[in-house]
């Protein structure tokens, strides 16, 4: 009787490590996150991609590492910082905007990439489809080229004898590019001319205001990193050459801009979360489509509008999402 207590207490003593062991913590995966931007400009982006991750379970100094790098609209510094997140051997990408999306496919074809937000991501080589991107990379499309007519229309709307729109586009940002000409197919069917000013440096957007000087009764600008990071200056040019202009997202409304027509971007970044769940759980990134956005802001700023003596109609602000005053 006490030979078979000492060999059952034996079979405890030896299973009990080897349980204990079993409910270690593993090491905690790491993300490594690449802002296009700087922290300020994309703080309610990253919020959104932080939450959705907590209520899916995964918990910052718990489970999950994210290593936070910001582009600051600068291409140099997103190659870096790619560089940087290979060698730390990150368990997943996250990148917005089509530079950081474009370093980090370069730099790796092993360490799965979720691209947050990215113009046109066929058409910039990211990925082979929307149904079966492949290789190590999926995320979400900005659809920026199908909301160029929906922008220019409610530029009309608000200028009733709208004729010529400039359209400012970052050079090499292939999703701007894209949704240039996207513009200008719209234009033709609303009737509108269009001027086309392109810039690749922020020292470029100055002059680009002083050529539009009676070139243009409106202003569009595409959506880049580069503008984003100066969006507060290219509000102040814009009210100094009286232009009503529109933009992508909300940020810049904030900033002073008259309107902004896009996809709701932390919801993006939310779906962006959901990605890299189902990847850390084991799921191939080019198994996953390419998602579209469903969720699509307006936001109008009633104060430049009242500054630069325009009024806006009531349906346009009754489907406005958001009315800044």
């Amino acid at each position: 009787m006490k030979r078979r207590t000492f060999i059952a207490g034996l079979g405890s003593a030896v299973a009990w490590p080897i349980a204990a062991r079993a409910q270690q913590p593993s090491k905690p995966h790491t993300i490594g996150f690449l802002g296009a931007n700087t922290p300020a400009a994309q703080k309610q982006w990253t919020d959104a991609f932080v939450q959705r991750l907590r209520e899916l379970g995964w918990i910052e100094g718990r489970n999950i590492a994210i290593e936070y790098r910001w582009a600051e609209a600068r291409t140099e510094l997103a190659v870096k910082f790619v560089a940087e997140f290979v060698n730390l051997k990150v368990d997943v990408i996250v990148a917005g905007a089509n530079t950081p999306v474009a370093a980090a496919k370069q730099a790796t074809t092993d360490i799965p990439i979720v691209f947050a937000a990215a113009g046109d991501p066929v058409g910039s080589g990211f990925v082979a489809s929307l149904a079966r991107p492949g290789g190590n990379i999926t995320g979400l499309s900005l659809q920026q080229r199908d909301l160029a007519g929906k922008r220019l229309e409610l530029l009309r709307e608000i200028v009733p004898a709208l004729q010529r729109v400039a359209i400012m586009a970052n050079a090499g940002n292939g999703g701007n590019l894209q949704e240039m000409r996207e513009a200008r197919t719209a234009a033709q069917t609303l009737g509108l001319e269009i001027v086309t000013r392109e810039i690749l440096r922020a020292e470029e957007i100055a002059p680009a205001f002083e050529a539009l000087k009676g070139a243009a009764e409106a202003l569009y600008i595409c959506a880049a990193p580069i503008f984003t990071n100066n969006r507060i200056r290219i509000q102040t040019l814009a009210m100094g050459a009286r232009l009503p202009t529109i933009y992508g997202f909300r940020e810049y409304v904030e900033a002073g801009g008259l309107m902004s027509y896009g996809p709701n971007f932390p919801d993006l970044l939310r779906r962006a979360a959901e990605m890299v769940d189902k990847i850390l759980h084991g799921t191939k990134p080019g198994d996953i489509p390419v998602e579209q956005p469903t969720k699509f802001d307006l936001v109008v700023n009633l104060t430049t509008a009242k500054a630069l003596g325009l009024t806006i109609p009531e349906t346009l602000l009754a489907t406005a999402h958001e009315v800044i005053q």
